[in-house]
């Protein structure tokens, strides 16, 4: 069984950074590939960034620049650094763990807000 909690989100002005961590238990979050997705009140969860376990990432076009993805395998933690932050980011961000053993299904954290306004 794998737990994701994500933490560090909060309120933020326009422009500003905030860093979320996500905290995995289990022994599989080394193996797997690890993504951020984010949901708008009133519109579908969608993905943010991506990494795969030997470290390879991927963002969306609309924070690509802006956010960065990166995992600390020792420590059990994804982490998403996002800089010069916009209102339209403002969201539920989750953590979301894609289980190489396919029959056992993934993994979702439960969300943590960022609130993007002056």
């Amino acid at each position: 069984q794998v737990q994701l909690v994500e933490s560090g989100g909060g309120l933020v002005q326009p422009g500003g950074s905030l860093g979320l961590s996500c905290a995995a238990s289990g022994s599989i979050f080394k193996i797997s590939a690890m993504e951020w997705h984010r949901q708008a009140p009133g519109k579908q969860r969608d993905l943010v960034a991506s990494i795969t376990a030997g470290g390879s990432t991927n963002y969306a076009d609309s924070v690509k620049g802006r956010f960065t993805i990166s995992r600390d395998n020792a420590k059990n933690t994804l982490y998403l650094q996002m800089n010069s932050l916009k209102p339209e980011d403002t969201a539920v961000y989750f953590c979301h763990l894609r289980n190489p053993i396919k029959v056992l299904g993934d993994y979702w954290g439960q969300g943590t807000q960022v609130t993007v306004s002056s």
